[in-house]
């Protein structure tokens, strides 16, 4: 009786299967723009849709005022004749080639200089990142005074310094010797060099080689450690491999010691490796400058560190070597690589600032093209994306390694 009542007075559910599917809404117009993803999507297609117009506009009115005052568009004065001389270059290069042999040649000078720089101002800028934490007194005050000092002075006034201290060195017939392998003068820097002989290229690709493979084995042991939870200490077999690949390869290839020796001759040295004055200041003003920015970086990843973390791996008795490769770097890594990677940028965009010395860098020969074929807008045009397409491409690098850095939990 009671069950009869209860079941009546609650009659079951339906089952599920036996509903009807709920009816979707009419598609109305009302309902898409009230719809937050269908506005989105229509006002960023808007957006491109004013952007490219815009640009279309401007690029046809521009090309009709230029016709109308006849002056010559695209891309042909590419192929003509350069007709002007660049003093500093990588590979051969004569007034009569093209345009774009001059170009390629002011890219291979832009980077040289801005690959040395990055080099240079990394090594400097991680001393003085690690001197500014010395609790040395004297350390400490140099690496700080050396930080305010180039921070803090326009880099185009060090550039022009450092260029009028380089040419204001003795003349090469007075130049400073360093036991006759090298010379400084207001000629630059003159070097001895390995002459011209395909074994040194076989022994730089096996360096390159070896160091490829002491970072394959240095993620093994890592990875191993991670795994098993036993490390495998492997910087003497790195150090090995690194040092003694290059050497076999020199020796199997028959020990060649040829080598250029810079010599005297009539008002200036022939032979050897040759940096310019303007390579010389223009490396000094970039590398000094971004190398104090640098050493802010890592001084600030490092502080980044937590305090009871090193003391942690202080108690456990952790070597100093250990103590920075296993629980400092890895941990700093992530707050310097992103900082460090707009200041490669930044160095590389700032090479442009050769121009103010007369370095035949991009920025420098894309003005005389330029004056001399009168295409400005083309010109112009090829400078921005080669200066995009160079910051770029070390962003992609550098993210990349940020991503290979980064902490991974297990």
């Amino acid at each position: 009786m009671t069950e009869a009542v209860i079941s009546g007075a609650f009659p079951s559910a339906p089952e599920s299967r036996d509903r009807p599917p709920p009816k979707r809404p009419p598609l109305t117009f009302d309902g898409l723009w009230h719809n937050v993803g269908f506005r989105s999507f229509l006002y960023q297609i808007l957006v491109i849709v004013a952007v490219v117009g815009t640009a279309v506009y401007m690029i046809g009115n521009a090309q009709v005022a230029m016709e109308k005052r006849g002056i010559s568009t695209g891309f042909g004065f590419l192929t003509e004749e350069a007709s002007f001389a660049i003093g500093e270059t990588l590979i051969s290069y004569d007034s009569s080639d093209t345009n774009i042999h001059a170009y390629v040649v002011a890219v291979l000078n832009t980077f040289k200089v801005s690959i040395v720089s990055v080099i240079g101002a990394t090594v400097l800028g991680v001393l003085l990142g690690i001197a500014r934490l010395s609790s040395n007194f004297l350390i400490f005050k140099f690496a700080s005074f050396y930080i305010q000092l180039f921070r803090n002075t326009p880099q185009l006034v060090q550039i022009i310094f450092w260029y009028t201290l380089v040419i204001r060195l003795p003349h090469p017939k007075q130049a400073w010797s360093i036991y006759d392998w090298a010379f400084i003068s207001n000629r630059g820097l003159i070097m001895a060099w390995p002459a011209d002989n395909v074994a040194y290229a076989w022994v730089g690709l096996a360096f390159v080689i070896a160091c490829g493979s002491a970072y394959g084995v240095v993620r093994w042991a890592d990875a191993r450690r991670r795994r098993t939870g036993r490390a495998i200490r492997v910087l003497w077999w790195n150090v090995g491999l690194v040092i003694g690949l290059p050497l076999f390869s020199w020796f199997a290839l028959g020990s060649p010691t040829e080598m250029e020796i810079p010599i005297f001759k009539g008002f200036n040295f022939t032979g050897g490796l040759a940096l310019s004055p303007e390579f010389l200041a223009l490396l000094l003003g970039l590398s000094l400058y971004i190398a104090a920015f640098i050493a802010e970086i890592v001084r600030s990843g490092i502080q980044a560190v937590s305090r009871g973390q090193i003391e942690a791996a202080r108690s456990v008795g952790l070597r100093r070597i250990d103590l920075y490769m296993k629980v400092i770097l890895p941990q700093a890594l992530r707050v310097i690589v992103p900082p460090a990677t707009a200041q490669y940028v930044s160095l590389t965009k700032n090479s442009s600032l050769g121009v103010a010395i007369g370095y035949p860098e991009l920025f420098n020969v894309n003005n005389t093209i330029t004056t001399l074929s009168g295409n400005t807008i083309e010109c112009i045009g090829i400078m921005m994306a080669v200066y995009l397409s160079i910051s770029f491409t070390i962003s992609v690098i550098m993210n990349l390694y940020n991503r290979a850095v980064q902490i991974k939990e297990n």
